[in-house]
């Protein structure tokens, strides 16, 4: 064999048994084990190489916000320990500055890194669906236990019920009457499917209709087969799964908000080099004076001094440019939003994914389960009324498998006539499922078909009036037993009863039908038939009419029933045929298998004469309901201008009428753009699958496979979309870790759908997603709330630092001062703008654009204003108090210091040279006097007092700048603080953590500062205020912009 793929499926299985050379009954000799095993290797799942740790560790630096608080770190440490070196004096204050800073990235790193090694669990997860052993036969022997790991394509292995298959096989004998086996975690279909041997003539063709095959990680849950093994490892169906989980991971991009943050960060280094090169610049005359002698520089003199003095004015002024605070503000943002998402039943895998949620523009839902409830129902009864030529329908409400929840339209128990009776008796006795209840909901157990069939026989009741009371009285019972998780069928208990089972014909795909034979309280045998309608009208000879009356099926009653059927079909609904035989011949005493015609009842090939000159009853119409609530979240990602895609692996019609009942498409509408199969769609050209997907309105790919999920996710994406893409099975894990939100089913979804996804719905419901992205939108406006807030006190720290550097005055404040404010004062109020109630129109706006910038033109603006003021205010208040006696009637001089002039303020590194300049004692406290030896110190550790002003001016301007950030243009008339409690609480957090530093004596010695009194607070209040004046008068411009441009527009 050479190592193309085989297309087994199309194989006939004597084909097959010659392409491998073996022979059913006696498997693969040793000698070709050996020499599949050198072309194939062992069948397990290639173990991708992990990601060592040091190199995650490294990967969290690459951030360019990171690398700047780096290189701030590694110079404040270098200039402290020279400092240090200086002054002999040892100390911890010195170095706290660059031990905060490495502190906070070592923390955002273990973060980074933790959510890096949740991420890849989806790999391994694959792992777990192999199945460890199977049996097997070899060299004419059968191996019970053949370790699963050890087959080799050509392998005869034997399947039974309830087998996991160990790999892709194909079916080569069946040695029940069918095979059923489960692989909606692969395929997407909802029921267990029926296989067969027959060839399929396609030589590509869907995983669904491989009917011949039965696939790794798959479980055979009816019949036992003896299958050849195709494909094992990785060149299985769960293998190629893989390996598109790994590239999908590999495509993996940048979250919209990293994405704006690294570009903010990229702008702050050039704006901050910039920045700090034009201090060092303006003040490079106060480290370095040559004298010009014939227009060349002489006697140079340079001071290393000084000139690290204005270099560490200029690392100070990074530290300020830096928001230090803003990773771990976003962080708890995002678990905060986390938090909340959780009580509305969306868990978040990934923090990022929260904001990534608020900007989805695409939404790709599956349908089974996320759009529909996951639970069969019946909607619609068939039956004919006195005469052939006429039918009744009847509705059936409710959409789960409770049996009181709905009923059906216009029924009365009393009147079920005799054609009722036997569709009741069909329904409840050709039936094997069962139905139990937990804490979430009902479940069956068996074929969601059969349930729904038992539920509707619930509701149909009983034609015995004394029955009726008492199943209704043990009804009533039943809801007071402790133990009452198991759901009582009283009303198909009846019927079993009358009706004993004694005979069973297994459905098989040539029939497509399932039978039984019970005995009737009169004593005769009857054959109770239910399957595809069809099948049972080639079948049937009569019909059973309202009054009891058997009559012949004519062609137009024939035909009259077939156009009922396609009406019914059209509605997206799964119909079932109902029919019954009483003349059974030879079976019409048939008692068990001691009867001497068991051997036709255990043999298949006897069932289709048996299933003959059936007399039919009526159809039954099923389908999985959609949820009540998914149409009211189709219209509002409507409103929010979210497009909607169903992508499934159910059937086109089934699809579409899903789809125009929900919503989504409209009667009328023209699909021919709108609904494909995924084989359609792919058979497109590039440009025609481009023009569909641009096209506005939802769309449905029907018949699915993973293959085209991922492609629609990756078209989708290249179009700049934000795609959420919903799914539950192994099939799903691929496009899941593709899509910028994956999103898996926490009920049905299996462990590789959870752990490949972003998010998991607790409730497997779309509306849930809809609210999800609402609050996605609601988390980054608030993000842009303090982002706004932190960005405008950073400018205006940077500001108040070159406005000093201008001037020539003594620095205002020092970097650690800085590092307080940025980290702790301004990191309270930024987290509580996280609480900012959602805005009411949050889900009637469009979604923005991933590309739209953090800070746009009018932003930066107020950003600048904002700033500017912040600036002027903080190196204002530090100039009156060197200058001024008194300022609005506030007495500026009552500690006793000294004043000067503002040329000499900006004078004073030539302190030194002034003649008879003194310096009286003064207080900076209740208990401390300072008096200085050298009135030049005045200017250095003097000016303890100025710099608390000017601290204290800087971290009440941003309390009242956090009440401007509580709306981006709303004022606070209506927006006012009191909507959000939660800011008013961090802001006395915040000026507690101020006072903190300021009148701790070893705090205060730490950070440089001292207490103030009544009237220097007051000072401090009356420059802060205006800040919020100022932002006012901004937003109503800001408002008056938009109102303009609302009516240019229209």
């Amino acid at each position: 064999m050479d190592e193309k793929p085989f297309p087994a499926w199309s194989w006939s299985v004597d084909g097959c048994l010659k392409a491998y050379n073996v022979k059913l009954e006696k498997g693969l000799s040793s000698y070709d084990v050996e020499k599949q095993r050198e072309l194939h290797g062992f069948n397990e799942l290639k173990k991708e190489k992990g990601k060592p740790l040091w190199q995650s560790v490294i990967q969290q630096f690459d951030d360019m916000l990171v690398k700047i608080l780096l290189v701030a770190a590694f110079i404040s440490f270098v200039l402290a320990y020279i400092e240090q070196n200086e002054t002999k004096e040892s100390g911890f204050e010195a170095y706290v500055e660059p031990v905060v800073i490495i502190l906070i990235l070592i923390l955002n790193a273990f973060v980074g890194v933790w959510q890096e090694t949740n991420a890849e669990r989806a790999l391994k997860a694959l792992t777990e669906l192999q199945c460890e052993s199977c049996r097997t036969m070899r060299d004419g022997y059968l191996i019970a236990d053949l370790p699963a790991r050890d087959l080799v394509p050509g392998d005869i292995v034997e399947l039974r019920v309830g087998d996991k298959v160990p790999a892709d096989m194909r079916v080569a004998v069946i040695k029940t009457s069918t095979l059923r086996v489960e692989q909606s975690s692969l395929t997407g279909e909802s029921v267990a499917v029926l296989k067969g041997t027959q060839p399929v003539l396609l030589k590509d063709c869907d995983l669904q209709a491989k009917d011949n095959m039965v696939f790794g990680g798959t479980t055979i849950v009816n019949g036992n087969c003896i299958c050849i093994v195709v494909n094992t490892g990785m060149k299985s169906e769960i293998g190629e799964i893989q390996k598109q989980i790994h590239e999908a991971s590999m495509e993996e991009s940048d979250t919209p908000l990293k994405k704006k943050l690294d570009e903010f960060g990229n702008n702050l280094t050039t704006v901050i080099g910039y920045v700090c090169l034009a201090v060092w610049v303006i003040n490079y005359k106060y480290f370095l004076n040559w004298e010009t002698v014939n227009g060349l520089p002489s006697n140079i003199q340079f001071s290393f001094e000084k000139c690290t003095y204005y270099f560490k004015t200029a690392v100070a002024l990074a530290v300020a440019a830096i928001p230090e605070g803003l990773p771990a503000v976003i962080t708890t943002c995002l678990a905060l939003g986390t938090l909340k998402m959780s009580q509305k039943n969306a868990i978040m895998r990934k923090l990022s994914s929260v904001e990534t949620l608020g900007c989805t523009t695409v939404i790709c839902s599956d349908k089974t389960g996320t759009l529909t409830t996951n639970q069969m129902s019946v909607k619609e009864i068939l039956t004919f009324c006195g005469k052939k030529t006429a039918t009744r329908m009847f509705q059936v409400e409710g959409t789960t498998y409770d049996p009181k929840d709905g009923g059906i339209v216009d029924w009365n128990c009393s009147n079920m006539d005799a054609n009722l009776q036997a569709a009741a008796e069909i329904c409840a006795v050709c039936n094997d499922a069962g139905v139990y209840r937990d804490d979430r909901g009902f479940w069956v157990t068996g074929l969601p078909t059969e349930a729904a069939l038992k539920v509707l026989v619930e509701k149909m009741g009983v034609p015995d009036v004394k029955a009726r009371k008492q199943i209704r009285r043990l009804q009533i019972m039943a809801n007071y037993l402790i133990d009452n998780n198991s759901v009582k069928f009283g009303c198909c208990e009846w019927w079993t009863k009358r009706s004993k089972r004694i005979g069973t014909l297994e459905l098989d795909r040539v029939r497509r039908s399932m039978s039984v034979i019970v005995c009737e309280p009169s004593g005769y045998n009857r054959l109770l038939v239910k399957g595809a309608v069809e099948s049972l009208l080639d079948r049937s000879s009569h019909v059973l009419l309202a009054d009891g009356c058997v009559v012949q099926m004519d062609e137009p009653c024939r035909q009259l029933l077939l156009s009922r059927h396609v009406e019914m079909s059209s509605k997206g609904l799964r119909c079932l045929g109902l029919a019954y035989k009483d003349n059974l011949g030879e079976l019409s005493d048939y008692n068990g298998e001691h009867h001497s015609s068991h051997k036709k009842l255990a043999d298949p090939t006897c069932y289709s004469s048996i299933e003959t000159d059936l007399i039919f009853v009526g159809v039954v119409g099923l389908r999985d309901p959609p949820r009540k609530e998914v149409r009211t979240a189709i219209e509002e990602c409507h409103e929010a201008g979210i497009e909607v895609m169903v992508i499934t692996g159910d059937y086109k019609s089934t699809a579409e009428a899903i789809c125009k009942e929900i919503g989504l498409f409209h009667e009328g509408d023209d699909l021919r753009d709108k609904s494909f199969t995924g084989k359609e769609f792919m058979g497109l050209s590039r440009s025609q699958q481009r023009d569909i997907l641009s096209k506005p309105g939802g769309k449905v790919f029907s018949r699915a496979e993973p293959r085209h999920k991922q492609e629609i996710v990756r078209m989708l994406k290249e179009r700049g979309e934000v795609v959420a893409m919903t799914g539950d099975g192994v099939n799903d894990a691929p496009a899941l870790k593709l899509a910028d939100i994956g999103i898996a089913m926490g009920i049905t979804g299996t462990e590789v759908a959870k752990q490949a996804s972003d998010m998991v719905l607790a409730d497997d419901n779309f509306s849930t997603i809809v609210s999800a992205v609402g609050e996605g939108r609601s988390i980054y406006n608030n993000m842009k709330a303090f982002i706004r807030y932190m960005i405008s006190s950073n400018v205006g720290e940077v500001i108040s630092i070159f406005l000093a550097a201008v001037l020539g005055i003594p620095e205002c404040m020092i970097p650690v001062q800085l590092l307080w404010v940025n980290l702790v004062t301004d990191g309270p109020p930024a987290t509580a703008l996280g609480f900012n109630p959602a805005d009411v129109d949050v889900m009637r706006k469009p979604p923005r654009k991933s590309t739209d910038p953090l800070i746009d033109s009018w932003v930066l603006f107020r950003y600048l204003v904002i700033g500017s003021y912040v600036g002027i205010a903080t190196v204002g208040v530090f100039v009156l108090w060197y200058t001024q006696p008194s300022f609005m009637g506030i007495n500026l001089t009552g500690d006793g210091h000294t004043l000067v002039s503002l040329s000499q303020l900006r004078s004073w590194e030539n302190c030194s040279n002034w003649q008879d300049f003194t310096v009286t004692p003064f207080s900076a406290g209740s208990n401390m006097v300072i008096n200085l030896s050298n009135p030049c110190d005045y200017f250095t550790t003097g000016k303890v007092k100025a710099m608390t002003l000017s601290l204290s001016v800087l971290v009440a301007i941003e309390m009242f700048n956090s009440l401007n950030a509580l709306s981006e243009n709303s004022s606070l008339l209506t927006m006012p603080p009191w909507r959000n409690p939660y800011l008013l609480v961090a802001m006395m957090v915040s000026f507690g953590l101020h006072c903190l530093i300021l009148y701790v004596p070893f705090l205060a010695d730490v950070f440089g500062v001292g207490p103030l009194s009544f009237d220097e607070w007051v000072l401090v209040l009356l420059v802060s205020s205006p800040v919020i004046l100022i932002d006012e008068l901004l937003k109503l411009v800001a408002r008056s912009r938009k109102l303009t441009t609302k009516v240019k527009t229209s």
